[in-house]
């Protein structure tokens, strides 16, 4: 199996500190020309970015900002325009079932380049606790501090 070239654009590194992911799904997402010019050039934000799904069965992803395209001028669409996902039913219904239980909730987790074309990785979310986010802040750093440790071990 060949390994397939991804070239990351975008990261939401607060949906891991403020959600618990459940489950991880790829799709596709419409764009128009300028607006995938300015994701090659990474100029793409997810970090206030959410999922909505609608009553027609359709995911659209709302908050993401991509910047305009420097030589767009005319061509350029408003850079926080709701975005369609591209999901297939399936995956749809299922996500909107799991959404309608409490404390769920679709966020964006990364957006990257696969094969020349434009992915977003969503994740199926439940909001976390204070004391949970305070539990993760005090793994990391007893992790900093062992790899630390282990380092100064093996320096001198």
């Amino acid at each position: 199996m060949a390994e397939e070239h991804i070239q990351l654009v975008a990261n939401n590194k607060k949906a891991y500190h403020d959600y618990f992911i459940e489950e991880k799904y790829e799709c596709g997402i419409e764009l128009y020309g300028t607006e995938i010019k300015s994701i090659r050039q990474g100029k793409c934000s997810i970090k206030e970015a959410y999922v909505n799904i609608d009553r027609n069965m359709e995911a659209w992803v709302e908050g993401m900002n991509v910047s305009p395209y420097e030589k767009g001028n005319i061509f350029n669409r408003e850079p926080l325009r709701t975005r369609k996902l591209l999901l297939h039913k399936t995956e749809i219904r299922k996500l909107s079932a799991q959404v309608q239980q409490k404390g769920y909730t679709i966020v964006p987790l990364r957006v990257y380049l696969k094969k020349g074309r434009c992915k977003v990785e969503i994740g199926l979310a439940k909001g976390k606790h204070v004391y949970d986010k305070r539990e993760d802040i005090r793994k990391k750093d007893l992790r900093r501090e062992n790899e630390r440790e282990f380092k100064n071990e093996y320096k001198g």
